[in-house]
């Protein structure tokens, strides 16, 4: 089955072309020549993701997928949530000057819990064309200093529950089977195989 993932994250798209195996052809936007860079306006995940598929579908006519994550800090409301690629402001996606931003507002807070939150939004053409939503989340701790060399985003500074390492020391094959958009992309594949 061909399917695009509204992305042109090479790191998202290699992690679902991972969790999702060869059971699918995963497009990304770059491979069907959609060069734009799809706006998120909602103010939530669900609201994001599905304007991104939305957006593909509509100019594509294409089955397609598309996903928002945020990272959720109890201490902090909920912050950066929505927001967490763009939390420390400024052009594009800038990691690093996020973590500096986040662990500077956590200052030394003993309140260190957080989750991570990914909502995919599918809207799949069979007989009908139908839209669902899949949800992945992962609780854990944002640590005191940047830890690890993998991953991406926030990963550094993210301890998930039950280890005593940050996703970016865990390595991706760990992160790959526990992460919130591991949890999210496992119901989304549930939800294909039965679609077959």
């Amino acid at each position: 089955m061909k399917i695009v993932f509204a992305t042109n994250n090479m790191h998202k798209l290699s992690e679902i072309r991972d969790i999702l195996g060869n059971n699918y052809e995963i497009l990304s936007l770059a491979d069907i020549s959609c060069n734009i860079d799809i706006p998120e306006t909602s103010d939530t995940l669900e609201g994001n993701a599905m304007q991104k598929a939305q957006y593909v579908y509509n100019h594509y006519h294409l089955s397609c997928f598309a996903d928002d994550t945020g990272l959720e800090v109890d201490a902090l409301g909920g912050e950066p949530g929505v927001y967490s690629a763009r939390y420390a402001g400024g052009v594009g996606h800038d990691s690093e000057a996020n973590m500096t931003k986040l662990l500077a507002k956590l200052g030394d807070n003993p309140n260190r819990k957080a989750r991570f939150r990914t909502v995919i939004s599918l809207i799949l053409i069979d007989e009908t064309t139908h839209t669902e939503l899949f949800e992945g989340a992962v609780e854990g701790v944002i640590t005191n200093e940047r830890r690890g060399d993998e991953g991406f985003g926030y990963d550094p500074i993210f301890q998930p529950d039950g280890y005593d390492k940050t996703f970016a020391e865990l390595g991706n094959d760990i992160k790959n089977t526990i992460s919130h958009r591991a949890r999210a992309v496992k119901k989304l594949a549930q939800y294909l195989e039965n679609k077959k």
